[in-house]
């Protein structure tokens, strides 16, 4: 089988480093395509196209064909400015995104949510997530691979608050989060990256979505 063209949003976030580094060492992708918004220290250079570009452009820069797209681009409303900056840059570029790849023949588009994403939440981030999620849907993708990790374990080159204080307590009683609150369980960003490659080399069709438990499989825990 010829080695598949990746295209990666995200790549200098928690969970994006950690899919790049997936990316670059598995034989099954031959390029990967990375859209950031600063230079990026790529090990592989040969085998990684890193396009710096402001993503509002999306729709005109030219990109190459490719055939999986992996989206761990997000932010928080606090380091956005406010809720429309945040909703262009967790839904609008995301599906702008897709539906360009679409256009250069992806298959699969992989994407990175959040545990608890409804378009019926009366969160603004959680709805914000899960409209994306139903945009996606509606997209004619042979398979959408959705992540909803809850709170990510690794060091972010910004801090979070909200992270800062939940996760140690999430850290002492996920043990006792069982059931169908298990997937509220903290998890490594580096086993939902890996995940997600792995997920995108499954073959299955549809939309699957995963948390905790399915994560944690794929990821080899």
């Amino acid at each position: 089988m010829n080695p598949k063209t990746a295209l990666l949003l995200g790549g200098s976030g928690l969970v994006g480093r950690f899919c790049l580094q997936s990316l670059l060492h598995d034989d099954h992708y031959g390029k990967i395509i990375v859209l950031t918004r600063r230079p990026l220290q790529i090990e592989n250079a040969l085998k990684a196209k890193q396009m710096v570009l402001d993503f509002t452009e999306i729709d005109r820069v030219p990109l190459d064909a490719t055939d999986d797209v992996f989206c761990a681009l997000g932010t928080t409303i606090g380091k956005a400015g406010s809720q429309e900056a945040f909703r262009r840059i967790d839904l609008e570029i995301p599906l702008a995104a897709a539906r360009r790849s679409l256009e250069l023949g992806a298959q699969q588009f992989i994407l990175v949510s959040s545990v608890g994403a409804s378009s019926q939440s009366r969160n603004f981030y959680l709805r914000t997530k899960g409209e994306l999620e139903d945009k996606l849907r509606d997209l004619p993708f042979k398979a959408l691979h959705v992540f909803r990790p809850s709170f990510l374990v690794g060091s972010r080159e910004e801090s979070r608050l909200g992270e800062r204080l939940a996760i140690p307590l999430a850290r002492v009683v996920q043990y006792a989060l069982m059931g169908g609150w298990r997937h509220y369980r903290p998890i490594k960003a580096v086993d939902v990256g890996h995940a997600m490659v792995a997920a995108a080399k499954s073959q299955h069709q549809g939309r699957i979505v995963y948390e905790y438990d399915q994560i944690s499989r794929f990821a080899g825990r």
